[in-house]
């Protein structure tokens, strides 16, 4: 997934293995989409908005995120970069007690993913303030992406595939990559995959191995700039 191959390579210094050379990828399967999201009832409506809040409160603005190292958390920084601001990151022990916190008022803003947040944007309790995806996201049409609010560079989902050990035979890499892909492709599993939030994604070999260089790329980046190595 994204902490596997798309984040950790670049941001533990210490690996038991080297996860793009000892894991190869058989086929990306699903990406549950990201969005920003905000308490329900703030006065800001929209990313220009937020970042002038940003700006305005450096010592004040913050973002939680479902941990350290997190898809939320790198989100989170990448958003700073892109807009020539910092804010201060808290961390927390999952989605759940991040969103608590954003409900109370404790923290401005979560990066996090769709599933595990939708409820509380259905509710009411948190707003969705823009999606992290190239178009709209079925479930939200009404909220706009960032391309959409004219910040570019910041789509991000957290992804799943299936990985196998590099010594895999070709012949047995082809054959899973197929039964996977069509497994993806029947009605039951797509209708899973929609009541989940879940986007069927499938594919070769090949283009999950060019994903995870463009992930390792963009996240390497990130963690240089913000120097957040971890052991």
């Amino acid at each position: 997934h994204i902490a596997s191959h798309g984040i950790g390579p670049t941001l533990y210094r210490r690996l038991s293995f080297d996860p793009l050379k000892d894991l190869p990828g058989v086929a990306r399967i699903a990406a549950m989409p990201n969005v920003l999201i905000i308490k329900g009832d703030s006065p800001i409506k929209s990313v220009a908005e937020l970042v002038a809040f940003c700006k305005a409160n450096p010592a004040r603005a913050n973002f939680s995120s479902a941990g350290s190292g997190t898809s939320s958390h790198l989100s989170g920084l990448l958003f700073g970069m892109r807009m020539g601001f910092e804010v201060t990151h808290v961390p927390y022990r999952g989605s759940g007690p991040a969103a608590t916190d954003l409900i109370a008022g404790r923290v401005d803003v979560f990066f996090d993913n769709l599933p595990s947040i939708l409820p509380h944007i259905r509710a009411g309790s948190v707003r969705a303030l823009a999606a992290l995806s190239a178009e709209r996201i079925p479930e939200l049409p009404d909220v706009p992406t960032f391309g959409e609010q004219g910040v570019q560079g910041m789509v991000i989902d957290s992804w799943f595939g299936f990985m196998t050990p590099a010594k895999t035979p070709p012949a047995a890499i082809a054959a899973l990559n197929a039964a996977f892909n069509k497994a993806m492709a029947t009605p039951a599993v797509r209708q899973r995959m929609q009541e989940l939030a879940l986007t069927p994604i499938g594919g070769t070999p090949e283009h999950m191995g060019a994903h995870i260089q463009t992930e390792v790329a963009r996240w390497s980046e990130v963690v240089r700039r913000q120097g957040i190595r971890a052991e």
